[in-house]
């Protein structure tokens, strides 16, 4: 298939299009470069440096990729920010989503996979959070990734446009060729690993006293290649249909911190801070529905070999993308 991947330069999609093109699939990255790298997209992949911001520049680069099937990546996804600056994640994420769907009406594109987020649930009344649970999100980030998701279901009635929204939270690891390098890093794996790279004097534990076994806020975190599986396996769908994505369990900050002490050989200060105003104890997602509809069971399940994918690839580019290798 031809696959047009919005923020195909980003962590997530940059990965997900070097597997697609791993599995034979031609792909079109569209990217402004305004948070992903120019050398995180695979050189196999044609490159549009582009805005959906700008309805006839996502329209020109999306006609000419000759698309079968749009992979949505490309939004700011930084919770706390968008608690300071809502315009931004409404402005990006939602109307930069109008245009793209626009442009799968004006050129006949008539299959999506959105990259959605577990964060449209808000604070869950249970866990693990499966597609039953209604939707509350608690801050702009996730409505509106919740908002996009809305607009989905009614171009599907409308135009035809077939959809898989994939909900997941905490993306981690790394492939051999692609990692994780944000301007703005907020994840607890590479900022713990930044510590035993000596670019940090210390990580935060932000809350000790949680109702959870050592006292830590637990979260699920899935390897980045179980989660490019689960993006190809969605292009197989032919029926719209909305997915959660986890692991099965969870880890603990402080077994987090313990696992990247043991990869890493390495000692990792940490400073205990007050709690997080909004941080639930347990945020764990349930993927029993697309295991039983689309066959996915994530390979990665220990949280050392997700790390130990992380650690190899932060070794290879201690700066990221600036000088990696």
């Amino acid at each position: 298939m031809n696959i047009f991947v919005t923020g195909g330069a980003g962590y997530i999609g940059s990965i997900c299009v070097e597997e697609l093109l791993n599995a034979g699939h031609q792909v079109t990255v569209f990217d402004n470069l305004t948070e992903g790298h120019r050398a995180a997209i695979d050189p196999r992949a044609a490159f549009v440096q582009g805005d959906l911001a700008l309805p006839e520049s996502v329209k020109a680069a999306l006609a000419a990729s000759k698309a079968d099937a749009v992979m949505h990546f490309a939004a700011n996804a930084l919770v706390g920010e968008s608690m300071t600056d809502p315009s931004k994640y409404f402005r990006n994420n939602v109307n930069g989503g109008i245009n793209l769907l626009q442009a799968m009406v004006e050129c006949s594109v008539r299959k999506i996979v959105f990259s959605s987020t577990c964060a449209t649930f808000g604070t869950p009344d249970r866990v693990p959070i499966d597609e039953t649970l209604p939707q509350k999100p608690i801050n702009p980030y996730g409505e509106s990734k919740l908002m996009f998701e809305q607009m989905l279901r009614w171009y599907d009635e409308i135009h035809g446009i077939r959809h898989v929204a994939l909900r997941y939270f905490n993306a981690a690891g790394a492939s051999e060729r692609f990692g994780e390098d944000h301007r703005i890093e907020t994840h607890l794996i590479p900022n713990i690993l930044k510590v035993a790279l000596g670019q940090k004097s210390g990580v935060s534990i932000f809350g000790t006293d949680y109702p959870t076994p050592d006292g830590t806020c637990i979260r699920d975190y899935i390897h980045i290649l179980d989660l490019a599986q689960a993006h190809m396996l969605a292009l197989t769908r032919n029926e719209s249909a909305k997915y959660n994505l986890g692991t099965g369990g969870g880890t603990s900050v402080r077994e987090v911190i313990a696992a990247c002490k043991k990869v890493t050989g390495r000692d990792i200060h940490v400073v205990e801070e007050p709690r997080r105003p909004g941080d639930p104890a347990r945020l764990i997602a349930s993927s029993e529905k697309i295991h039983t509809e689309l066959g996915w069971t994530p390979r990665f399940q220990a949280i050392e070999s997700i790390i130990e994918s992380a650690w190899k690839w932060h070794l290879a580019h201690p700066k990221g993308y600036e000088t990696g290798s």
